[in-house]
């Protein structure tokens, strides 16, 4: 009995004790890859459909969850706020119209069509809802198999595209072919030049909607590039057009359909054919289109000016060229509200990205911001028209802030306040913005400023949705890029239960191509959580924007032209430096790991640094620019018939043979961007020198690998490493 009675304490004792471990035990959680990856419970909270209302000064819309249901609120800065619309209400009144049934828990996207009506898209239909009544109507349809709908400025209308065709729709005008070509080489309203120079869309409404200006992209003389589709048996040959760098090149012309004459005029952009046609601009008053005209070599372009109803040439504004690399134009023109013979325009010209004023007669009114900092959006103009509000790396390279100037010159006003990253949207008056920001420490918050720049409403402060989860931390580093000079910002995470006396496995995540920025004052450092999946795993994860990558200024992006892959190489080579003086990294396990333009540089990083990684995992990877697409490649590498020697140095084909340690090449078999081809062409070469190197395809996945199949993707790469390192 003693010995019995001697041990009934020791129950309730060991609940004492498993209790008080339990907000320990509750810190530990550990991430699976379908929370990196498909958890948006995972993701910072943000502010639902939020968006100004037509025609209000601060009258703003957005959906909140109310009882279970989502339902579209209207609010302003006052604090007056109403129910528009739930979603039941919405199910029912759209019923009525006859679309088919609203999905519980699934709001739709709604547009606000002006201050009393709502705009809803349900299978291939647009219906208006009353703001007041609650009642939907139909108002028009458009073909089921319709790609890259857009609707009109005046809410009316839309312009579609099917196969090579374009058509519009609009009340009592449904499914009315603008275009009616029959060879399906030339392809009409779709974006054109592989979406290059900024270009997002392939039609272009006036201002009225009377007028719709479109892409027509004759790609008959480009070569066909096979696909298979082996999703039937027999597989299926899916050839299309891809140009690659060196060879013969799509030719485009611009036409301009006038919906109540219904005929086209096409602009007379002229000789030489291969050209691009970019930053295509409507004048206020529909009278005229600005193109900025670049030459093939990408060394000259010509703003030019068109007669929208007759397609004739008026007269060049003014060019910009270049000598010693290339010209990029990015954006189209923004017209002054008020001032319709002025215009702002975005230009590298004197190395940063800036805004200029110009008159409609090409005349230089005043460069507007300057400085060694980037303009990255201009987002409208406020003070009655006498400003324009904008964002730029200003204050860092690592932030965007707001900022507000006069256009008739002087000094910058800072809008937002918080160190970080700021995305805004200026409301219709051009008296108010929707902020929203995050930093490495702050997930997400969102709130209303003036142009004063002091908060009016705070809409948002999200909690940290990773609260209870083993985190690492994750800080940013600055280091000298191999010029010995310039700064390069990384990011550095370090598992959770850190110990500086351990050694700890280590992958570089890279990607160090144009335009892109992988390193920002942003949350978790812009960093993802497969990243935090692989510190919890034990590994320190580090990521360095080397020379090429974006928002740095013409010197620092243009580095690297004609000779991809090297300077970036010396510049990641900085960064491995680094991680070597941190005594925790073992740098006998150092992993690398990239896409597309990351996947050149890890299989550049693995076979012209031989013996740097142990193991690297390159994804969609160009391996010979010789076959990648044109305008990209030759802005950065001019022809393999210029530059042949660059071509030659960047061709990894040529460093097989020096492969050390472990690579796994992987691809998707349709991938339209980077073709099968180049993985395919480096298997051949190591199976011909005998070099052994590991490597999986994604069948029918095109240039990314998305959806659940990401899932799997990267238990494959984490996998790989788990395995090699």
């Amino acid at each position: 009995m003693l010995h019995s009675s001697s041990r009934r304490p020791l129950l309730p004792l060991l609940l004492v004790l498993l209790l008080a471990q339990l907000p320990a035990l509750a810190q530990q959680k550990r991430l699976t890859m379908e929370d990196a990856f498909l958890n948006r419970s995972l993701q910072p909270e943000n502010v639902r459909q939020l968006s100004w209302i037509p025609a209000s000064q601060n009258e703003y819309s957005y959906l909140r969850t109310s009882g279970g249901q989502d339902e579209l609120m209207q609010s302003n800065i006052a604090g007056n706020l109403r129910v528009v619309i739930t979603l039941a209400e919405l199910g029912q009144a759209l019923q009525a119209a006859g679309a088919p049934a609203v999905k519980a828990a699934a709001f739709p996207v709604v547009t606000w069509a002006n201050p009393q009506s709502l705009l809803v898209t349900r299978a291939n239909k647009v219906y208006r809802i009353d703001a007041a009544t609650k009642q939907a109507s139909a108002v028009f349809g458009y073909d089921a198999a319709a790609e890259n709908v857009e609707m009109d400025p005046t809410k009316t209308r839309v312009a579609y595209t099917k196969a090579q065709n374009l058509y519009l729709s609009a009340a009592g005008r449904e499914n009315e072919a603008v275009t009616t070509e029959t060879n399906p080489g030339i392809v009409n309203g779709q974006a054109a030049h592989r979406s290059e120079f900024g270009i997002t869309k392939g039609t272009f409404w006036s201002p009225s909607g009377g007028k719709l200006a479109y892409y027509r992209m004759d790609q008959t003389m480009v070569t066909d590039y096979p696909l298979v589709d082996v999703s039937t048996t027999p597989a299926q040959a899916k050839p299309f057009k891809y140009p690659m760098a060196g060879d013969k090149s799509h030719e485009v012309t611009v036409g301009v359909y006038d919906l109540a004459s219904r005929k086209t005029v096409f602009l007379q952009t002229g000789e030489p054919k291969e050209q691009y046609l970019t930053n295509i601009s409507w004048s206020p008053d529909e009278k005229s289109i600005y193109i900025a005209v670049l030459n093939r070599g990408q060394s000259h372009l010509k703003l030019n000016q068109y007669d929208a109803g007759s397609g004739a040439f008026v007269k060049t504004l003014f060019e910009e060229k270049s000598d010693k690399d290339f010209v990029e134009p990015l954006h189209e023109l923004k017209f002054v509200p008020g001032h319709p013979d002025q215009f702002l325009w975005r230009s590298q010209r004197d190395g940063y990205e800036h805004i200029y004023l110009y008159s409609t007669s090409g005349k230089l009114l005043r460069q507007l911001t300057k400085g060694p900092w980037q303009v990255t959006d201009v987002l409208g103009f406020a003070d009655n028209n006498r400003e324009v509000v904008f964002q730029s790396t200003e204050a860092s390279p690592l932030e965007r802030q707001v900022y507000a100037m006069k256009l008739s010159g002087g000094k910058l006003r800072r809008l937002s306040q918080e160190k970080g990253t700021h995305t805004a949207t200026l409301s219709p008056g051009g008296t108010l913005l929707f902020d929203v920001f995050s930093n490495i420490t702050t997930p997400r918050m969102a709130g209303i400023i003036g142009l004063d720049g002091k908060l009016k409403q705070q809409l948002l402060n999200a909690e940290n949705p990773l609260t209870g989860y083993a985190l690492g931390e994750t800080k940013l580093v600055t280091i000298k890029a191999a010029d010995g000079t310039t700064d390069l910002y990384g990011r550095l995470t370090t598992p959770p239960n850190f110990d500086p006396a351990k050694k700890y496995p280590t992958v570089v995540y890279l990607y160090g191509g144009p335009h892109v920025q992988l390193v920002t004052d942003s949350w978790l450092g812009g960093g993802n959580l497969w990243m935090q999946l692989m510190a919890q795993k034990g590994y320190v994860v580090f990521t360095v924007d080397s020379r090429g990558s974006g928002n740095r200024g013409s010197a620092f992006e243009r580095a690297t032209f004609r000779q991809l892959g090297t300077v970036e190489m010396a510049d990641q080579l900085k960064g491995v430096d680094y991680l070597k003086s941190l005594p925790y990294v073992d740098q006998a396990r150092m992993g690398i790991h990239g896409w597309s333009f990351g996947g050149f540089m890890t299989t550049t990083m693995m076979t012209r640094s031989p013996g740097t990684f142990k193991v690297g995992v390159g994804g969609g990877p160009v391996i010979d620019w010789r076959m990648y697409e044109i305008m990209y490649t030759e802005r950065y590498m001019d022809t393999p018939q210029e530059n042949p020697e660059g071509y030659q140095k960047a061709n990894l084909l040529n460093y097989v043979d020096k492969l050390q340690g472990k690579l796994l090449l992987i691809h998707g078999t349709v991938d339209d961007v980077v073709v099968w081809q180049h993985s395919l062409d480096y298997l051949k070469t190591a199976v011909d020198k005998g070099v052994q190197l590991d490597y999986f395809v994604y069948p029918g996945h095109p240039h990314n690998v998305s959806g659940k199949d990401r899932v799997h993707l990267y238990n494959k790469i984490t996998q790989y490493f788990d395995d090699k390192l």
